[in-house]
């Protein structure tokens, strides 16, 4: 079974963050996803007046992992924190991980290349209906 949790304290964020292979951001957010129990990955996430901003969305390193678990535990936990961002107000968000390999996942989780090259979407009334992801980006 997928849980995806909020970490509850910057020293379980830190060791989490250690596991992935991720620098651990004291000032962001947090969650943590399991499969049946075991942590899978991380995902670091804050808010500020520009919108919400995932630093990281990695899987731990120390295990091994099927696809299945890999897909469901980022997928999920990057939706997590796109609905927390969106619950607290903040209606654009942006995908910054860098080091995140693999496009279509960014893109399944609802994320658009602007043409600056950032990773954005907009959240406004994104999970009242999650299939029009996009919307605020349709063109003149």
């Amino acid at each position: 079974m997928l849980e995806v949790l909020p970490i509850q304290t910057k020293t379980e964020q830190a060791e989490i963050c250690a596991r992935a292979g991720v620098v651990f951001k004291e000032n962001d957010m947090a969650y943590r996803a399991l499969v049946d129990g075991e942590l899978t990955a991380v995902c670091q996430f804050c808010m500020d007046a520009e919108g919400g901003h995932i630093h990281d969305l990695a899987m731990v390193k120390d295990r091994p992992f099927t696809d299945r678990d890999r897909i469901e535990s980022l997928f999920v936990m990057g939706r997590a924190a796109m609905n927390f961002i969106d619950l607290c107000g903040v209606h654009k968000a942006y995908f910054e991980d860098e080091s995140f390999e693999g496009e279509g996942m960014i893109k399944s989780i609802g994320f658009t290349r602007l043409e600056d090259g950032r990773w954005f979407v907009d959240l406004t009334d994104f999970f009242v209906e999650p299939c029009q992801h996009g919307h605020g980006l349709k063109k003149e």
